[in-house]
């Protein structure tokens, strides 16, 4: 019962992202810092790829405010101590008082999904999609929690999303072969 509801939760987060994303995606394209990155990404090799992808985090991982910027970096270096509930706190003020900063509700999906709470994991990714439209680490991460519960159709689409957006995401292109193979072995 719990997993058919968490499944129907899930299946309406993908379907509210994918018209987000086809709606709000067209918004960013002033970004012009962004917008070069993204497109210097497309065309890069793998060692300009990883480059540029550090130079997109940190593009991300800007506010705008000095305090938001410490509760971004205090929430991260509570995961990282394995802390994971004082960074839910952390980030969780973050969004309180930036809640158009798409990063904090990123890095709280994050904690939540090492928490192993993917409800409000998948709900921090809608958010941080609706914000952030191309943000490949979100899509990932949803991908992800879509493997995890056993549907690789979804995670599938997903991370084949995500590639679009970034074709050198480490570890994406294994993914999408592994569940290519074992999808087309469901088929049978």
């Amino acid at each position: 019962m719990v997993m058919e509801r968490m499944q129907v939760i899930l299946n309406r987060a993908v379907a509210a992202f994918l018209a987000v994303f086809l709606l709000v995606a067209p918004a960013f394209a002033d970004d012009t810092a962004l917008d070069g990155l993204f497109a210097e990404l497309k065309g890069a090799d793998e060692a300009a790829a990883s480059r540029i992808e550090r130079e997109i985090w940190n593009e991300w991982s800007k506010s705008g405010s000095a305090a938001m910027d410490l509760l971004l970096q205090r929430g991260r270096d509570a995961m990282a101590a394995g802390n994971i509930p004082e960074a839910i706190e952390h980030f969780t003020a973050l969004t309180d008082h930036a809640p158009e900063f798409a990063e904090g509700w990123n890095a709280r999906a994050t904690a939540y999904y090492q928490a192993r709470q993917f409800g409000p994991s998948v709900s921090d990714i809608a958010k941080t999609l609706s914000l952030n439209p191309r943000h490949f680490g979100a899509l990932t991460g949803l991908a992800a929690i879509y493997e995890e519960l056993g549907k690789p159709e979804q995670a599938l689409e997903i991370y084949r999303a995500a590639l679009a957006i970034h074709p050198h995401l480490g570890g994406v292109s294994d993914a999408v072969k592994r569940l290519e193979t074992e999808v087309a072995g469901t088929d049978l």
